[in-house]
């Protein structure tokens, strides 16, 4: 696809501009906003965007979760989060009204640096070749740096538009959060259609996949040097429990609708294990055999499977575990839900908003991109579902995502940003620009 001249003008700028963009990245990467659920840090980074907003003309609100009208009463409300020092921010540049509006939304909140050795400072936006690194590069500061970077660029273009250009950059979404992302709806920071900059590798994506998080206890007599009918403790359960781990993957595999957005992928519905504790490390702890054994566990669902019906096959599988050990299980182990159900979500590849951002990826980079789902769950659902507003995922490609010594590749962000110019003038409409 040829790009018209008012394209390359708008590429030709990304081009130009290439360390600016690159500079709002590490601005944002250099102020924690770190999510500890229930609690989080993200005030300082929020109050950052404003400043950046409230610089290009715009008139940015600073708001609390705590004071959104009819938040805490929604559906899609998740109880037991603190907000205090936890504000979003959404802001909106009026168009003539004549054409159609568009929110780029994207949430500040980032993972906890973690306990994993860094070989690069978490907060220092380093720059190494085609790599910026520091934690949030890729999930998803280099996205919230791409709509800021857009909001610029339209002020110095001297662009006006048609349609209202709304954004808004949301707490809370990380750990299953998702109410910084209703309480913007419920604000009103709405439009025709919706862009979130997640970290896609220049992938369009109408969909996200579905996620389900469980806490696991098992438990059984240990110590050392005793009688025990259990000599293993902790770990016969552990073992058997693993073993029969498989049984309910395969069930998944065999029994699960595969959406068309996922056709490709080997495993559309993973199950994994994410974490396995039975007690602290080291010589400061005695050497003796656990008594108890922590698991988290983590399965992803389709787009259209129910939570009901979801967690009837877990509890199912779950007890008929238990049942084919009656040796070592007396009852079915201990089970808790620490975050929400996140529902797989997906709007049609035929919608308008999927078929122009496919066509302006196309423009920018000269090659169709690829339109498919995205391999984790994310806010998606809160516009889809809930508001049933057009959304779509389209952001840059990084890598050591929620790990350490993550980083957002450096080429693929300025890609991303040249084709949400792009699509924001095309969706919108442009009836001013400054001569070149």
């Amino acid at each position: 696809m040829i790009q018209t001249a008012f394209q390359q003008k708008l590429c030709s700028f990304a081009d130009e501009q290439r360390d600016r963009l690159l500079s709002i990245v590490q601005d944002l990467v250099r102020i924690p906003s770190q999510n500890t659920a229930p609690t989080g840090e993200e005030e300082a980074c929020q109050r950052y965007v404003a400043g950046f907003l409230r610089q290009q003309g715009w008139v940015p609100e600073l708001y609390s979760l705590d004071e959104v009208p009819g938040l805490k009463q929604h559906p899609l409300f998740w109880p037991g989060r603190d907000y205090q020092r936890r504000p979003n921010v959404g802001a909106r540049r009026r168009g003539t009204r004549t054409g159609r509006s568009l929110l780029l939304s994207g949430h500040i909140d980032t993972v906890p640096k973690g306990t994993q050795p860094w070989t690069r400072d978490p907060f220092g936006g380093q720059i190494e070749g085609n790599r910026l690194y520091g934690r949030g590069s890729n999930d998803m500061k280099g996205g919230v740096a791409t709509n800021l970077f857009v909001v610029e660029a339209l002020e110095r273009l001297g662009i006006r538009l048609a349609g209202d250009l709304v954004f808004e950059t949301v707490v809370d979404e990380e750990f299953g959060g998702s109410n910084g992302t209703l309480a913007g709806r419920l604000q009103g920071f709405n439009a025709d259609a919706a862009v979130l900059s997640e970290p896609t590798s220049l992938r369009v994506c109408p969909a996200q996949q579905g996620g389900r998080v469980v806490h696991i206890t098992l438990q059984a007599p240990g110590g050392i040097l005793t009688k025990n009918p259990f000599p293993a403790g902790v770990i016969s359960k552990l073992r058997h429990f693993l073993n029969h781990l498989e049984h309910f993957a395969a069930q998944r595999r065999r029994q699960v609708l595969v959406h068309d957005l996922y056709a490709d992928q080997t495993d559309p519905v993973p199950v994994s294990i994410t974490r396995v504790f039975t007690g602290p490390w080291g010589t400061r702890e005695p050497t003796t055999i656990p008594e108890e054994c922590r698991l988290e566990m983590y399965w992803q669902m389709m787009p259209g499977e129910k939570q009901e019906d979801v967690d009837r096959e877990f509890f199912i599988w779950l007890d008929a575990m238990a049942k084919a050990a009656p040796q070592l299980f007396r009852a079915v182990p201990k089970v808790e839900f620490p975050i929400r159900w996140l529902p797989g979500s997906a709007i049609s590849k035929s919608e308008p908003l999927i078929k122009e951002l496919s066509e302006c990826a196309h423009a920018v980079a000269g090659k169709e991109p690829a339109i498919v789902g995205l391999e984790a769950p994310c806010d998606l659902y809160v516009f889809q579902q809930g508001f049933g507003i057009p959304a779509v995922l389209w952001g840059a490609r990084g890598g050591n995502t929620h790990a350490a010594d993550e980083y957002l590749e450096i080429d693929s962000v300025i890609d991303a940003a040249k084709t949400l110019l792009v699509f924001v003038c095309q969706w919108c409409g442009v009836i001013q620009q400054r001569a070149c």
